[in-house]
């Protein structure tokens, strides 16, 4: 995404094309930006391509990966992709200005002033060069990436929260991305590595001395994080999700692991590992030699762990053990599943040296996450949260937590995906009829999959057909379950969490859960 990097616009500039003349005009301020300018031998090393077709001697203004986005002077990679491949825009990238292209595969009519490069992996070649192009900024940082299933977005806000005292601390997330100087929206859990280096650059430019990160199983696979130097790297579960992509548990596991192992380019100084989760076990006999190894959890062989938690819909307290003290906690977030993210940021956080008992005592100004078992108050009679749990497992948590401290009942609106892991779907549904006493099921972000198809795998789960509705429109059940609410009960609207939007095949429009709530609490409570 070109709004997230920052441009040299004299270089371009310079690249532009001019008038033709007979004489051509070569200004000394044009020749110095083309003196000063960036070379594609800067950046390529003869053991890592495979051809080259015209020379690296030459300057460039940017590297670009959206052949929509060149600009004059830009190197084009040209990667492959699941829907298309970047080979097919290569013309349109020449035309634009490109004057250099990375592909796998040099073409056999290659457009005469272009310099093409063939290398055997397109996208650990954009890494490598984004690097370089940026100068390192993970070098000048320390990088903690968070990787897993579920808690993600919570535990890198909260070590945002912990780490950003008198530093500044960068976050590239799901909901947003903090750049120091500035924040931008959120586009890609995880973003290109193009995207990340141009980020991690104005990150430290702006001062920053840490950065966050969520790491997704996508972006590990699909190199966007290769060779990146990772501080810390945190496991925090791994449960049935992206079979879509991964196939198994296994498969989807063993590309979790590359982030902590050195497959990726280079090993974590610190891996932090849930052990009480049992992929979490196996991930910390992998962990290799001269990497310290952090555990968290519940568990008795836990480095740091939580005693004694006792759970409520205000707070959560616990007593925690690290190998330096003890200490109680005051826990804002609910649920027994934060209590692993708030141990995950604990954990990463004092395996970075910090100690527990300065951090911990910002933990009561913690504002929560966007989405994130977020409480709507509008001065309704009865609870409604709004949270991302969006797999089988996250809602079970969810749940189970809110069944255990609701004194009415237990009403869900969620839905499933479109062109998603299909077969998480009757998982999703029996989680839902297992705590809820009434659940209204409906879309969520159905994309270009039918809803009807949507719906007959979700059916193939339920167990008590009383207990469930189904309701194409989502504003329509959210409006059916407040209207079903009463004092003392617990409505939980599920699966989108802080987004702002609902896809349609090829049509986005706006639709966010806590502003649908907000509005329809209001008419209400007008009526009443």
């Amino acid at each position: 995404m070109i709004g997230y990097l920052t441009q040299n616009y004299p270089l371009i500039h310079a690249f532009q094309r001019r008038p033709l003349r007979r004489t051509p005009q070569a200004t000394p301020s044009r020749n110095r930006v083309f003196k000063m300018a960036p070379k594609l031998s800067d950046y390529f090393s003869a053991g890592e391509v495979t051809a080259v077709k015209g020379s690296l001697d030459r300057p460039i203004s940017g590297l670009v990966m959206d052949s929509r986005r060149v600009v004059p002077g830009n190197l084009f990679f040209a990667l492959p992709g699941r829907r298309a491949d970047g080979v097919s825009f290569i013309d349109e990238a020449v035309s634009r200005g490109a004057v250099a292209i990375v592909t796998q595969k040099l073409p056999g009519h290659a457009q005469s002033g272009v310099t093409f490069i063939a290398v055997p992996d397109a996208r650990a070649a954009l890494a490598r060069v984004a690097q370089r192009y940026y100068k390192f900024p993970d070098r000048d940082m320390a990088v903690i990436g968070v990787t897993g299933t579920n808690g993600k977005t919570t535990v890198t806000h909260l070590l945002k929260h912990f780490l950003n005292g008198s530093q500044k601390v960068g976050l590239i997330g799901t909901i947003n991305y903090d750049l120091g100087a500035r924040t931008v929206p959120s586009f890609r859990t995880t973003p290109e590595s193009l995207d990340i280096y141009g980020m991690m650059a104005q990150m430290r430019d702006a001062g920053c001395k840490q950065a966050v990160m969520e790491v997704s199983s996508h972006g590990i696979d699909q190199q966007r994080v290769r060779g990146l130097q990772f501080g810390a790297a945190v496991f925090t579960n791994l449960t049935r999700d992206h079979l879509d992509y991964h196939k198994t548990l296994d498969a989807y596991f063993a590309v979790k692991t590359r982030l902590f192992t050195g497959d990726t380019g280079a090993a974590p100084k610190v891996a932090v590992v849930n052990l009480d989760d049992p992929y979490g076990a196996k991930l910390a006999a992998l962990i290799p030699a001269g990497v310290k190894t952090v555990t968290f959890g519940e568990n008795p062989s836990a480095l740091v762990r939580a005693e004694a938690v006792t759970l409520n819909f205000k707070n959560t307290t616990f007593r925690l053990v690290w190998p330096g003290g003890t200490l109680d906690v005051d826990s804002p977030l609910i649920g027994r599943y934060n209590v692993s993210n708030l141990l995950a940021a604990i954990a990463t956080a004092w395996g970075l040296g910090r100690d527990p008992v300065v951090f911990l005592a910002r933990l009561r100004a913690f504002p929560g996450v966007a989405g994130r078992m977020e409480r709507i108050e509008e001065g309704q009679p009865f609870n409604v949260l709004v949270d991302y749990a969006h797999t089988d497992d996250a809602l079970h948590n969810a749940l189970g937590m809110l069944r255990a401290i609701t004194p009415g009942r237990l009403l869900v609106v969620f839905g499933c995906g479109g062109n998603r892991d299909r077969t998480k779907r009757p998982l999703m549904v029996k989680a839902v009829q297992e705590f809820a006493d009434f659940a209204f099921a409906t879309a969520d972000n159905p994309r270009s999959e039918p809803l009807a198809q949507i719906f007959a795998d979700m059916k193939a789960g339920v167990t008590a057909p009383e207990k469930i509705s189904w309701t194409e429109d989502r504003r329509r059940a959210i409006s059916l379950a407040l209207d079903t609410a009463q004092a003392g009960d617990c409505l939980l609207i599920a699966g989108k969490g802080h987004e702002s939007y609902q896809e349609f095949a090829d049509t986005v429009i706006p639709f966010d859960d806590r502003q649908v709530v907000r509005e329809l609490i209001g008419v209400k409570l007008l009526k009443t």
